[in-house]
């Protein structure tokens, strides 16, 4: 705890995630208080709040105190009107209908190995977010459990010659990766190939604020090495994916309602629950994400749009 601030950090794992205690978001914290989170937030990366009482409209207010707030155009039905910056998660819920399936052969045909679900927000645009702050409304009994891995300390752990070899590396990142498609009709594909969002980022980004070097890698977008052969790319992709979710460099967070969990995305990826689908019981969460700036490289070259919106475009 600092004196000055009564902000308390608590460390929950050895290379990722603390909770935060002694703050009241909905007050909303003062400058001290704000640089104190922000300087935990880049020492663990996700930093975690218990039993707040935030609204939309502190919600938002709180995500300007450390950046300006995504409105994107994609929200549904769930999102709060008069709060365009929230997001509301349930909104994924409607998705497999609107393109003809069912949910679970929707998720089926998304998420066909462990390592799809492991994402870091929107990493597919050339802008991707800087960060997410995410509140639980209602959560089950049990289950519903979110999962965040270290970029930077799993780029760290690599071995010096790996680190060398991937350093001047690019991949491509595209919307839809792997998605397995219907034999028959399907409006979902028609979706993606419509509304393509691809970049060309550095395999290792150096994070704009903490300099560190960071494995820009996830399951859930990422297509391919582009500088190797796609032989070639398989393997170094299972290698580094496999690398970033080594349980040493996870947290895993159980919610309860009012907690708050606030996240790097620049340096973290994470996990979405998949156990709770079969528990008829609501998990409604919001989010709100911050604009981000576009990756740059080891070698000092930002990332390249391949399809998709401009920088700042939502």
């Amino acid at each position: 705890m600092t004196a000055e601030t009564g902000v308390r950090v608590r460390p929950v794992a050895g290379h990722i995630g603390a909770e935060i205690d002694g703050v009241d978001l909905a007050e909303g914290p003062d400058d001290a208080a704000v640089a104190a989170i922000r300087q935990a937030l880049h020492r663990w990366k996700v930093v975690f709040f218990r039993g707040q009482r935030l609204d939309h409209a502190g919600h938002v207010a709180l995500a300007r105190r450390f950046g300006e707030p995504v409105v994107s155009r994609w929200r549904g039905s769930a999102s709060p009107e008069g709060f365009p910056e929230v997001e509301t998660t349930a909104d994924r819920l409607e998705l497999a209908g609107r393109y003809g399936m069912e949910r679970e052969e929707w998720l089926e045909r998304r998420r066909h190995s462990h390592l799809r679900g492991w994402h870091c927000d929107h990493g597919a645009r050339i802008d991707p977010p800087a960060a997410t702050i995410l509140r639980a409304e209602s959560v089950p009994a049990y289950g519903g459990d979110t999962t965040w891995a270290n970029l930077a300390a799993a780029y760290a752990g690599l071995s010096e010659p790996v680190r060398r070899f991937v350093d001047g590396l690019r991949a491509e990142h595209r919307l839809g990766v792997g998605y397995q498609p219907r034999a028959r009709d399907d409006a979902y594909l028609r979706h993606l190939l419509s509304h393509q969002i691809a970049t060309l980022h550095p395999l290792v980004r150096v994070h704009p604020e903490t300099g560190e070097r960071v494995l820009f890698v996830n399951g859930y977008y990422l297509e391919r090495v582009a500088e190797v052969s796609r032989l070639e790319s398989g393997p170094l992709l299972e290698l580094l994916l496999g690398q970033a979710t080594r349980p040493e460099y996870t947290v895993r967070f159980r919610w309860e309602p009012g907690d708050v969990a606030f996240w790097d995305n620049r340096a973290t990826m994470h996990l979405a629950p998949a156990d709770t689908g079969h528990l008829a019981q609501p998990r409604v969460m919001h989010r709100v994400m911050l604009h981000g700036e576009v990756p740059v490289g080891v070698d000092g070259r930002p990332s390249e749009p391949i399809a998709g919106p401009p920088p700042g475009t939502w």
